[in-house]
């Protein structure tokens, strides 16, 4: 049905509608020759240049000659000319039948059936804007002709204007048949759903779709209307992911290629930036709109939206970054509320109040928002991360560790996970163990008076002399106590906050233990090793190690203080072990100091011996536990 429309079918006319024009003039004898001579009646161009053989006379002497206007073409010439121009026509030599009816146009300006045949070829040769031009004359020479009302009708579905060729083919007496009318009106029921859909749907497919059928009837190689352009545009902005924002942008480029003042191709240019987060060029763009057409209310309402949503989110960050968790939360929440159908910003608002309720511990909050920011931008890694973060801050580090093995298989290209995964497996381990601060009652960030006051009072309540009948007191208050011991003493704590005493040496080399290459399977760099957890191991937390000097720990003496146990003899023989310690400690500095420096330089070892091959290694590590032996020796003669 289309390339039936499209080829147009009608016969181009045959008859002469010119009127004969008046006789021509009688000869006057002598009088120059003003009939043309030339082909199909053209006056020969250089007949005024033809050598007779008679010599020139001179110029002062010769009369002056004044241009002879050729006659005007008579109806019968023009006539042949749409004759000539049926016959291309009939060929498909459609330029050279533009041609011919051009011609016969020129010669009979008036004649509406030399203008329609021009316009049959020019629907066949695919150009539709003149096609149009010439069914137009043609109309207002010649109104209410059927055959020219019908070819301008089709011209107007050709050009993608199905109301205009409805509106047409209403005028045609007696009425086309349906098959004729069957592509406008097709044409105009896609264009209906694409607008619907654009105004009631909540994505841009099914409007896609519509413009998709809605082309195919256009005219072979008709421009896309400008109008289709703009909603398909709309449709990609709909969508939302990152290939249709970028079709969006090309559909608004290719406007401004034939007018770079087109506002609304302006605006869809800048919303497609907007959505993409590039929100200073989307103000540029809006305010490039404005200067074009200062009242067009698009352009300013999008421009005040993404100033205001623009400025809420910089202080919801400002606020953020000096601590203010809860007004931070607040302004992000607010600023969701600005523009709920950006995905790409709003899933980044999300993300951000996520990070401000972990803050506050509001960690099923902190989940909840990073799985809706996942749901507008299931690709958003850091939404993932933080989501990990709460998860295991919650207390549950198994599916936080299962949710960044989950990221990093999805996404293998970012080095950070591993580290991550470590850590993660890390606090899991630790979660799995005695949990100090739960037992005393106290934060994280509790001070020593804190965790003194703490350990104090559940000392007593849970002391055995006072629970007799409680076969579970006694463990209770042992726990009291170890966690009391644990974290009294700033190197025990560090150690336990760090995790030290759980930490599997693999972990200190991206888990990899030693492959081909030396450690980690590498051979590379430092083997994988973790500088953040050597670190540790050498200066967070003091002590560890190859022995070490120090208190190392507090006695079970120790863990009774202020619990009101014991005799005055044994908190007496308590101070004076606790006085020895303490002098053995400043007498043994220099020990202490050399064993230190003993067990940095073997880190410092370590980290040579992860560029060294697998049998370099073993030989080595072999030489250095003879070497340690003997060194233990040697301490404990220094020591007698």
């Amino acid at each position: 049905m289309a390339e039936q429309m499209r080829s147009d079918p009608m016969e181009v006319d045959t008859d002469v509608h010119a009127q004969p024009s008046s006789p021509p003039a009688e000869k006057i004898p002598g009088a120059f020759n003003s009939t043309p001579n030339g082909a199909n009646g053209t006056a020969n161009k250089d007949s005024m240049d033809v050598d007779s053989g008679a010599p020139t006379p001179p110029p002062h002497k010769s009369p002056p000659t004044s241009p002879v206007a050729a006659a005007p073409p008579t109806p019968e010439e023009a006539e042949a000319f749409k004759n000539a121009g049926n016959k291309h026509y009939k060929a498909k030599e459609y330029r050279k039948a533009i041609e011919e009816y051009t011609k016969a146009v020129e010669a009979m300006p008036s004649s509406a059936t030399y203008l329609n045949n021009r316009a049959a070829a020019y629907i066949s040769n695919a150009n539709y804007d003149k096609a149009l031009e010439d069914a137009l004359r043609a109309n207002e020479l010649e109104p209410n002709s059927p055959k020219i009302l019908l070819r301008l009708a089709r011209i107007y579905t050709n050009l993608g204007r199905p109301e205009e060729a409805l509106s047409t083919y209403d005028q045609i007496q007696p009425p086309p048949s349906a098959k004729d009318v069957a592509p406008a009106k097709t044409m105009k029921q896609h264009i209906s759903v694409a607008e619907d859909a654009l105004k009631h749907g909540t994505t841009g497919s099914m409007a896609s779709h519509a413009l998709d059928q809605a082309e195919k009837l256009l005219g072979v190689g008709a421009q896309k209307p400008r109008k289709w352009q703009l909603m398909r545009g709309e449709a990609y902005l709909k969508m939302g992911n990152v290939n249709a924002l970028g079709d969006a942008q090309n559909v608004a480029m290719s406007l401004l290629r034939s007018n770079k003042s087109d506002p609304e191709a302006l605006v869809l240019r800048g919303r497609a930036l907007y959505a993409q987060g590039d929100n200073e060029k989307a103000i540029q763009h809006f305010r490039q709109a404005l200067n074009c057409d200062p009242d067009y209310r698009d352009a300013v309402k999008y421009l005040r939206m993404v100033q205001k949503l623009d400025r809420m989110k910089s202080d919801g960050n400002s606020d953020y970054k000096l601590g203010r968790w809860q007004t931070a939360l607040d302004k992000y929440t607010e600023a969701l509320e600005v523009d709920p159908l950006n995905k790409g910003t709003n899933s980044k608002l999300l993300q951000n109040r996520a990070l401000c309720r972990i803050k506050l511990k509001d960690y099923e909050g902190a989940i909840t928002d990073c799985e809706s920011a996942l749901r507008l931008d299931s690709s958003y890694t850091k939404a993932r991360k933080t989501k990990a973060t709460a998860l295991g801050q919650s207390g549950n580090w198994e599916e936080a560790v299962r949710e960044l093995k989950a990221l990093a298989e999805s996404d293998p290209s970012d080095a950070t996970l591993p580290k991550e995964i470590r850590k993660a497996e890390l606090e899991l381990k630790k979660s799995k163990r005695k949990d100090y601060y739960k037992i005393l009652g106290i934060e994280k960030e509790a001070n020593e008076t804190e965790i003194k006051k703490a350990y104090r009072k559940l000392a007593i309540v849970h002391h055995p002399d006072k629970n007799p009948d409680d076969k579970d007191a006694e463990d209770r208050f042992k726990d009291v106590g170890e966690a009391y011991e644990t974290l009294s003493d700033p190197q025990k704590r560090a150690k336990y906050d760090s995790g030290e005493d759980l930490m599997d040496p693999a972990d200190m080399f991206g888990g990899g233990g030693f492959g081909g290459g030396g450690f980690g399977g590498g051979g590379g760099g430092m083997g994988g090793i973790d500088p953040e957890i050597l670190f540790q191991m050498m200066n967070g937390g003091g002590g560890g190690g190859f022995g070490g000097g120090g208190r190392g720990g507090g006695s079970e003496d120790e863990s009774n203080v202020g619990g009101g146990g014991g005799d005055e003899k044994t908190r007496t023989r308590t101070r004076e072990s606790w006085g020895a310690n303490e002098r053995g400690q400043m007498d043994g500095t220099w020990r202490d100091n050399r064993i230190k420096r003993l067990r940095q330089f073997g880190f410092v070892l370590l980290g040579v011996l992860a560029f060294l091959p697998l049998e370099v290694v073993l030989g080595l590590a072999v030489m250095a536990a003879a070497a340690l032996a003997v060194s233990r020796d040697l301490r404990m003669w220094v020591v007698r």
